[in-house]
């Protein structure tokens, strides 16, 4: 499936516009990872636990979406938008949000 953040699919003609799809994922973090994450904000550097889950979660957005737009029929995802949010008592979970509208591409 095509999927893109613009209005067009360069090459491709949009047949028919078949409505808007999202997906989301919700992960909860690791409190040792909250305590890595924390020194490492002290120390400065990037925090690689941190990362790996926010790219788990955006994968999982991702394959949400995708599957809502192939059952409405659509071979191609446009306009999409992504999302990231910290949710929970003190932000103990994180949120991706993406979203798009499906399309069927000629």
């Amino acid at each position: 499936m095509l999927k893109t953040t613009t209005a067009v699919i360069e090459g491709h003609q949009i047949e028919n516009y078949l409505g808007i799809v999202v997906g989301e994922a919700i992960l909860g973090a690791n409190i040792f990872r909250d305590i890595f994450g924390a020194i490492r904000d002290i120390v400065g550097g990037r925090s690689g636990a941190y990362e790996k889950e926010m790219g788990r979660a955006r994968a999982i957005a991702f394959s949400d979406m995708e599957e809502e737009a192939q059952a409405l029929g659509a071979n191609g995802i446009i306009g999409i938008d992504i999302d990231y949010e910290v949710v929970g008592q003190k932000g103990a979970m994180m949120m991706v949000s993406v979203s798009g509208t499906a399309v069927k591409l000629k």
